[in-house]
């Protein structure tokens, strides 16, 4: 008997002289027994904290989910490190950490709860923050693409026009002047095909730039295209398959799917050796995946390294709250895929 005694001392002892707030509430929701910590911290009596439901002191934007948290824990459910916010009787705001139980033969509630509010603070701050910088980085993606915009329009219409008008004079030349000689007209057809060339050059450039395709025909179009153009270009087999809406991602998703996959083709044609391309766009549950793959000679990720090409695609899928994992090992080929979840970044 004197054992009990003694424990029954130690943790009315704990009770009373501990700093964090412990309480005993009824099932109904009023305060039975509180510690000396749940006063000191609220700034309210005794007197006042029982005589009033223990809901009449929470933070009104989280009422409902501390009521919902609540009948989960009488209907058996552990509640452990939950955070709501109580309004003190100054009318600061108090974070607080609960951890409780529920004895339902004495239909009572035993609680204990540490005061969190420095540390939720300084959370906020850097979420903030985070936010913050996050709305800067789309600011200066945003400025850059339109700077990208405007110097894609020059091309395709002053420089790629320019060009357009000298192999139009340099072909009137090679049909309206019999007098010149063979050598000469070689050097004009040679010209007329070099101007021809440049066109083209130009409007591969501009599209390269800023790919007007993608807010006119939308994504898996424009990925389409990209693909064709690589086969031209590097007389390597690209194809591209989608099984998503692309609808249901935003025009910087959008945008950002396609840099990755201009960079990681680009990476491609440049080391790869690869003999085949797939390019590849699902939808996973509530996520969207892309996938660059080629079984060109691979390489060790490990030994990789912060190559500028890798830093670029991992900078546009981190800007898109994107995860983005690259697979190689030597003569296994490579994957590129980048997961981002749906409605992360409207």
């Amino acid at each position: 008997m004197t054992g009990l005694q003694d424990l029954e001392q130690q943790m009315f002892t704990f009770f009373e002289q501990t700093p964090d707030l412990v309480c005993i509430a009824s099932k109904d929701g009023f305060f039975k027994k509180i510690n000396p910590a749940v006063p000191a911290k609220l700034g309210y009596t005794k007197e006042e904290l029982f005589l009033k439901p223990i809901s009449s002191f929470v933070h009104p934007e989280d009422k409902a989910i501390t009521a919902t948290t609540r009948q989960n824990l009488l209907e058996g459910q552990a509640l452990i490190n939950f955070q709501n916010r109580y309004i003190a009787k100054d009318g600061s705001i108090v974070w607080l950490e609960w951890t409780s139980i529920y004895f339902a033969e004495k239909e009572l509630v035993f609680a204990i709860a540490k005061d969190v509010s420095k540390r939720k603070k300084s959370e906020l701050e850097i979420e903030e923050k985070y936010f913050h910088f996050k709305d800067l980085a789309s600011h200066f993606k945003t400025s850059l693409e339109k700077d990208r915009k405007y110097i894609a329009v020059e091309l395709q219409e002053e420089l790629a026009q320019l060009a357009a008008v000298v192999k139009m004079d340099i072909d009137f030349i090679s049909k309206n002047e019999t007098s010149l000689s063979a050598t000469t007209l070689k050097r004009i057809e040679h010209a007329s095909a070099i101007s021809g060339l440049l066109i083209n050059t130009i409007r591969k450039i501009s599209f390269s730039v800023s790919p007007n395709m993608l807010d006119d025909l939308g994504l898996n179009e424009s990925l389409k295209w990209l693909c064709r153009e690589f086969t031209i270009s590097t007389n390597i087999p690209c194809r591209f398959e989608s099984h998503c809406k692309e609808k249901v991602l935003t025009h910087e998703v959008q945008l950002d799917f396609f840099r990755i996959c201009q960079e990681a083709l680009n990476n491609i044609a440049q080391h790869a050796e690869a003999k085949t391309v797939k390019i590849r766009m699902i939808e996973v549950g509530g996520s969207i995946c892309l996938f660059i793959m080629d079984d060109g000679k691979g390489f060790s990720v490990k030994c990789a390294g912060q190559k500028s090409g890798i830093t670029n695609m991992m900078k546009r899928a981190a800007s898109i709250n994107g995860q983005l994992e690259l697979t190689s090992e030597p003569g296994k080929g490579t994957t590129v895929a980048v997961k981002i979840v749906k409605g992360s970044n409207a």
